[in-house]
């Protein structure tokens, strides 16, 4: 028994009681292999951060407090390029190593499955402008007059580590320093303002769940409007002073636009909206960051319309995966149809029948039949006409076939299913079956969802 007993401490020794694996790198997104992370699911982040435009460096420690969904030896965080000062887990030390965007974790001790852990990450250096497979830039964006951090689909990982895919949504606290004089504008309600000698320290706090790839920073000078709409949501405005004239009528719509939004689309999913418009040169594109999008420049009525219907769909109701997208943009883009149906513009049967003719001057017919919205050619192709444009065709047949009283019915309850959460264009698919039985989809999937070329019948 004694020779027994020293055999079994012999061999635990050897293993060191090892029963946990690598949580895995990347989770094999169909467009984006190495986004996110498995083994884990991040809770909250915590980022405080420290900006020196002067110098263009930045000082970061991001705690993240996640759940282990199975035994971990190891788990992997996102993070491309910035140099790593330490790791620690659950207060221990941890080692770590970097390959690529990946920052490799092994705890002092293994984690269990349920586990929830705090994971520390101190960095620092300059952080690097990311150029997307279809030519945009992301990640931190260099300003005349400060910088601008945005994250869709995969730039997050420039600015802090984390879990950086869609599926995996937390709560955020973002902490800026930035020099005294220029402003930090994040996520969420701001929630204090300090300054000590010649820094201020702005702190920002997110409390509903947000993916990865909309959370924001925008550092510089801005002009802030501060109001309440009727609904006693608060609005936080900031605009770059050069864009102030040219904001001021458009922003003045975003009252009736957001009760408009509502009576559409159901509550507003969050605890704050607003703005953030900088130059236009600092960004070629909008993009509906929660709570707050951000605009290139004063933006158009129907620009602000789509990015604002994004917090309902994209921002509150989260595409399980990048081949999902078009549950983002086919909503936001149909929100400017029934926009401009409403407010003295062409139908949405018009808009539609235009784009199937080819008679939008804005999209190349030949761009619009390329492939499915369901079906993105590849990681280029995930912002292209058939995503945004077609995708709305899809949400027009929809409303064809069952009516504009079942068509609102889904629209508010799909937005309320699946508030601050993630689904799949299965799921939405067959919410609209349940919604409407006795309806034949077939045909609408098959051709207009998933199918490719163009449909024989509009």
């Amino acid at each position: 028994m004694a020779t027994t007993a020293v055999l079994a401490l012999a061999l635990t020794a050897c293993d060191g009681g090892v029963h946990g694996t690598p949580g895995g790198s990347g989770l094999r997104d169909a467009y984006f292999p190495k986004a996110g992370n498995g083994g884990y699911d991040v809770t909250h982040y915590g980022l405080t951060l420290a900006y020196d435009p002067h110098h263009r460096r930045l000082t970061g420690t991001a705690r993240i407090t996640a759940r282990a969904t199975k035994d971990l030896s190891a788990f992997d965080l996102d993070l491309k390029g910035l140099t790593v000062q330490g790791v620690t887990v659950e207060g221990q030390r941890a080692r770590f190593q970097r390959a690529g965007q990946e920052l490799t974790v092994r705890p002092h001790d293994e984690l269990d499955k349920g586990e929830t852990f705090d994971v520390t990450v101190t960095y620092s250096g300059t952080p690097q402008t990311l150029t997307d497979p279809d030519g945009s830039k992301e990640g931190w964006l260099y300003t005349a007059d400060g910088a601008l951090a945005l994250g869709e689909p995969v730039g997050s990982m420039a600015w802090f580590p984390g879990n950086d895919h869609p599926s995996d949504k937390a709560a955020y606290d973002i902490a800026v320093t930035v020099p005294k004089g220029l402003q930090a504008v994040s996520n969420g309600e701001l929630k204090s303002t300090t300054t000590s000698g010649d820094r201020t320290t702005y702190r920002w706090h997110t409390a509903e769940p947000m993916a990865s790839y909309l959370a924001m920073v925008a550092i510089g000078n801005f002009k802030i409007t501060r109001s309440v709409l009727k609904n006693h949501l608060p609005v936080y405005a900031a605009v770059d002073p050069t864009q102030e004239a040219a904001s001021r009528a458009v922003l003045a719509k975003l009252p009736g636009i957001i009760e408009w939004e509502e009576y559409n689309f159901g509550p507003y999913p969050f605890s704050s909206t607003g703005v953030v418009v900088e130059r236009g040169e600092d960004a070629g594109y909008a993009l509906e960051t929660q709570n707050r999008p951000v605009f290139p420049g004063a933006p158009g009525t129907r620009t602000l319309v789509h990015e604002l219907a994004h917090q309902w769909f994209g921002d509150s109701v989260t595409p399980a995966s990048w081949r999902d997208m078009w549950l983002n943009e086919g909503f936001a883009t149909y929100a400017e149809w029934l926009w401009e149906e409403d407010h003295g513009g062409p139908s949405a049967q018009e808009t539609f029948d235009a784009l199937y003719r080819g008679e939008d001057e804005n999209v190349d017919p030949e761009e619009l039949w390329a492939f499915p919205p369901a079906r993105p050619s590849d990681a280029a192709h995930i912002s292209a006409h058939p995503v945004y444009e077609r995708g709305a065709m899809v949400l027009h047949k929809i409303r064809q076939k069952v009516g504009d009283d079942a068509f609102y019915d889904i629209v508010q309850g799909w937005a309320a299913a699946h508030r601050h959460g993630n689904a799949t264009t299965a799921e939405f698919t067959a919410y609209v079956e349940r919604k409407a039985p006795g309806k034949d989809f077939g045909e609408i999937w098959k051709d207009w969802l998933y199918g490719d070329g163009k449909p024989a019948h509009p």
